[in-house]
C-alpha cells in the first residue's frame, strides 16, 4: 500500500526534474536573443543565463537524489525522465562553463598586432555610439597584458603587393562573415564589424596595409563596443584573419 501511495510523489519528482531542466535550457536563448533584439538590456539577459544555470545545478543534484530513491523503490519508469533531465542540466552547465573559461584571460577588449602604433579607425567612429568603449589604446596598460596572453598576435609580413593584399584582405573578412564598413585602398584601410549571434554584441575591426620592401605588412586591430573583458574573442578573431590571410 505504501508503494502505491508513493508512486505519484516519485512521478512528480521525475517530471519536475525533466521539465525544470527544459525550462533552464530555454532561459539561455531567451535571455540572449531578447537582449539582441532589444527586448531588455544585456544585464537582464545575463540574469536569464544565471537563473538557467542555477536551475541546471539544482537539477543535477536533485536528479542524483531522485535516482537513488527510484532505485530503492523500484521505480524504473521514473528513471528515463530523470536521466534526460540530468543530461540537459549537465549540458547547460558545461556550456556555461566553457563560456566562463574565458574569464582566465586578462580583462581587456582592445587588441592590436602593432602595440606601438595601432591601426586607427575612421568610419567606424561615427557608428559606435556615445556609450561605446573608448578607442584609445593605452599601450602602457594594455600591451603587457595582451602580449602575455596572446604572444602570437603580431604583424604579418607578406610578399603580396599592397594592392594584392588589400583585395585579399577584403575577401578574408567577407569569408569570416564580417560586415564591411569602409574600404579605403588609397589609405590601405579596411573597417568591418562583427556581430555575435546570441547577444548581438558588436566588435569593430580595422585592417591596415602598408608597403614594405618586397611586399606589404598587415596589421589588425579589434575592439569591443561594450564590456570590460572580451573573454579572448578579439584575439581569436585577429588570429582567424591572420590565418585566413596567410593560408590562401
Amino acid at each position: 500500500m505504501g508503494e502505491v501511495l508513493g508512486d505519484p510523489v516519485r512521478s512528480m519528482w521525475s517530471k519536475l526534474i525533466l521539465y525544470g531542466s527544459l525550462a533552464g535550457a530555454a532561459l539561455l536563448p531567451i535571455g540572449a536573443l531578447g537582449a539582441r533584439f532589444g527586448l531588455w538590456g544585456f544585464t537582464l539577459g545575463f540574469g536569464f543565463l544565471l537563473i538557467g544555470s542555477i536551475i541546471a545545478a539544482i537539477g543535477v543534484v536533485a536528479g542524483i537524489i531522485a535516482l537513488i530513491a527510484a532505485h530503492k523503490r523500484g521505480r524504473s519508469r521514473d528513471k528515463p525522465g530523470i536521466y534526460v533531465g540530468m543530461a540537459v542540466s549537465a549540458l547547460i552547465l558545461v556550456t556555461m562553463g566553457l563560456q566562463l573559461s574565458g574569464a582566465a584571460v586578462p580583462p581587456i577588449h582592445n587588441i592590436s598586432t602593432d602595440v606601438d602604433d595601432p591601426p586607427q579607425f575612421d568610419a567606424v567612429v561615427a557608428i559606435r555610439g556615445e556609450r561605446a568603449n573608448s578607442l584609445d589604446y593605452a599601450a602602457d596598460k594594455i600591451a603587457p597584458l595582451q602580449q602575455q596572453a596572446y604572444p602570437w598576435v603580431k604583424s604579418l609580413e607578406t610578399d603580396r603587393t599592397p594592392t594584392e593584399s588589400f583585395a585579399h584582405a577584403v575577401g578574408v573578412l567577407q569569408t569570416m562573415g564580417l560586415e564591411l564598413v569602409n574600404e579605403a585602398p588609397q589609405q590601405g584601410m579596411i573597417e568591418a564589424t562583427a556581430t555575435t549571434f546570441w547577444f548581438g554584441f558588436k566588435d569593430d575591426m580595422v585592417v591596415r596595409i602598408r608597403p614594405r620592401s618586397g611586399g606589404s605588412i598587415i596589421d589588425v586591430r579589434s575592439v569591443s563596443r561594450v564590456g570590460m573583458s572580451d573573454l579572448g574573442v578579439n584575439a581569436r578573431r585577429i588570429g582567424e584573419f591572420l590565418d585566413g590571410f596567410a593560408s590562401n
